[in-house]
C-alpha cells in the first residue's frame, strides 16, 4: 500500500487501501471521521510518524516523500526529530503492537498512548499508557493526577519503563476506595 508523508504525517489517498489498512489493526483516522466504521471509510487515512514506522517496518505501506521513497532509517531520522525520547515510545508501541493492541496517540487523555484490547468503537481503551525514563522522578502530584485522570475516564494508568533495547517494565496503578 503506497502512502505519501506530508510534515509530520502521513497519507494513504486509495479509498481501498485506507479501509485495508484499518480493517486490519485500526490503524490511522479517516479524515474527516471522528468514530469511523469500516463501510463509512471512503476518504484518505491520516497515521502519525510511529504507526507509519511500525507499518513500514512489516512492509505493510511504502512511504513516499516528493515522490522519493523514503527508507526505514529516513523514518526512524524523522521520528527522532518530531518526539521526545523517541526510541523509548517506539519501544513501547512495538510491545502493544506486536501482542495485537490496538495503540493510539494518547493525547486526549493527557499521555502517551491510550491502548484497546479490540478497537476503537468496539471497547474503550482499558489503559493509559505514560513512558517514563528509568532515572526519571515522578512527584507524587504526578501520581495523584495519574490516579485521578485515569479513574475519571475508567482506565488502568500504566508507566512504561524501557530498560534497555528490548524489554520493557509495567508499573500499573490501580486506585480503590478503603
Amino acid at each position: 500500500m503506497k502512502s505519501e508523508l506530508i510534515e509530520n504525517r502521513i497519507i494513504v489517498w486509495s479509498i481501498d487501501d485506507s479501509r485495508k489498512l484499518f480493517s486490519q489493526g485500526y490503524y490511522g483516522k479517516p479524515i474527516g471521521i471522528p468514530k469511523p466504521k469500516l463501510e463509512e471509510i471512503d476518504v484518505p487515512l491520516i497515521l502519525d510518524l510511529i504507526e507509519g514506522l511500525y507499518l513500514l517496518e512489516n512492509k505493510k505501506i511504502t512511504i513516499t516523500k516528493s515522490k522519493q521513497k523514503v527508507t526505514i532509517d529516513k523514518m526512524i531520522e524523522i521520528c527522532k526529530k518530531e518526539y521526545h525520547d523517541f526510541d523509548k515510545k517506539y519501544l513501547v508501541y512495538k510491545n502493544f503492537r506486536d501482542k495485537g493492541y490496538i495503540i493510539n496517540p494518547g493525547i486526549k487523555f493527557g499521555c502517551d498512548f491510550a491502548v484497546y484490547e479490540k478497537g476503537p468503537g468496539i471497547d474503550h481503551a482499558p489503559y493509559l499508557i505514560q513512558v517514563y525514563n528509568r532515572n526519571d522522578s515522578i512527584t507524587s502530584t504526578e501520581i495523584v493526577l495519574a490516579g485521578r485522570l485515569a479513574t475519571t475516564v475508567r482506565k488502568q494508568f500504566i508507566l512504561a519503563i524501557p530498560k534497555g533495547k528490548d524489554k520493557i517494565d509495567f508499573l500499573a496503578l490501580d486506585w480503590w476506595k478503603a
